[in-house]
C-alpha cells in the first residue's frame, strides 16, 4: 500500500524542483520577449528615422539642382527661385523656402500659393512674410537639432551655385550629424545685373 502510494505521486521535493525549473524557464522566456520588444521598437523608430533623411535629402537636393537662384536667408529660412515661367522674374509662386525652425530643430519646405503670380525682388524677399499667405508645408524631418545652412558665396546668395544643410539627429541615444548638400545645376546668373539684382530681361 505504502510504495503504490509513492508512485501515483509527486513528493514535496519533487514538485519544488519542478516550480523552481518552471519558474526559471518562464522568467527566461518573458525577458527574452521583452528584449526582443525593445529592438522592434529601436529597430522601428530608427528606420523611420533614417527614411526622413532620405526623404529630406531626395527633396532638398532635387529642388536645388533644378532651382534659379538662391535668393537669400530671410527670417533664418532658405528662399529658393525655384522655376521661371518664362518672364525672367520671380513670381511669388516659384519660391520655396527652406525652414529650420526659431530653434534650428527641424526642416520642412514652406511653398506658396500656385495662383499668386505676385513679381517680387529679390530685396522684397528679405522682408517677406509667409502670414499674409495660405502657404502649404511640407515636413521634412520634424525632430533634429542644429540646423545650419551654408552657401558658397554666403555674402551674396543669388551668387551661390552651392548649398550645404546640416543638422544633428540623435539615434540610439547618439547625436549624428548629417548633411546634405547640393549644386544648382540650371543658375540663372544671366539675369543678374553687376549689381546681383535680376533685370527685367536677359538680353
Amino acid at each position: 500500500m505504502r510504495k503504490a502510494r509513492y508512485e501515483n505521486g509527486f513528493t514535496l521535493v519533487e514538485l519544488i524542483v519542478a516550480l523552481i525549473v518552471t519558474s526559471i524557464v518562464t522568467t527566461a522566456v518573458v525577458t527574452l520577449a521583452y528584449a526582443l520588444d525593445t529592438v522592434n521598437d529601436v529597430t522601428n523608430e530608427t528606420s523611420k528615422q533614417q527614411a526622413q533623411i532620405r526623404f529630406a535629402t531626395v527633396r532638398i537636393s532635387d529642388l536645388i539642382r533644378h532651382c534659379k537662384l538662391v535668393c537669400g536667408t530671410p527670417a533664418g529660412k532658405l528662399a529658393v527661385w525655384r522655376a521661371d515661367d518664362g518672364d525672367g522674374k520671380i513670381n511669388i509662386n516659384e519660391l520655396v523656402y527652406i525652414e529650420r525652425g526659431t530653434g534650428n530643430n527641424y526642416l520642412r519646405l514652406c511653398e506658396f500659393p500656385s495662383f499668386d503670380t505676385s513679381v517680387v525682388t529679390l530685396s522684397d524677399i528679405e522682408t517677406l512674410s509667409t502670414s499674409g499667405y495660405d502657404v502649404k508645408y511640407v515636413p521634412l524631418i520634424p525632430q533634429c537639432s542644429s540646423v545650419e545652412f551654408y552657401l558658397d558665396d554666403p555674402d551674396s546668395p543669388p551668387n551661390s551655385r552651392l548649398v550645404s544643410i546640416s543638422f544633428d539627429v540623435v539615434e540610439n541615444g547618439i547625436a549624428r550629424q548629417c548633411q546634405i548638400s547640393a549644386t544648382l545645376r540650371g543658375w540663372a546668373g544671366n539675369l543678374l545685373d553687376a549689381g546681383g539684382n535680376i533685370v527685367s530681361d536677359d538680353d
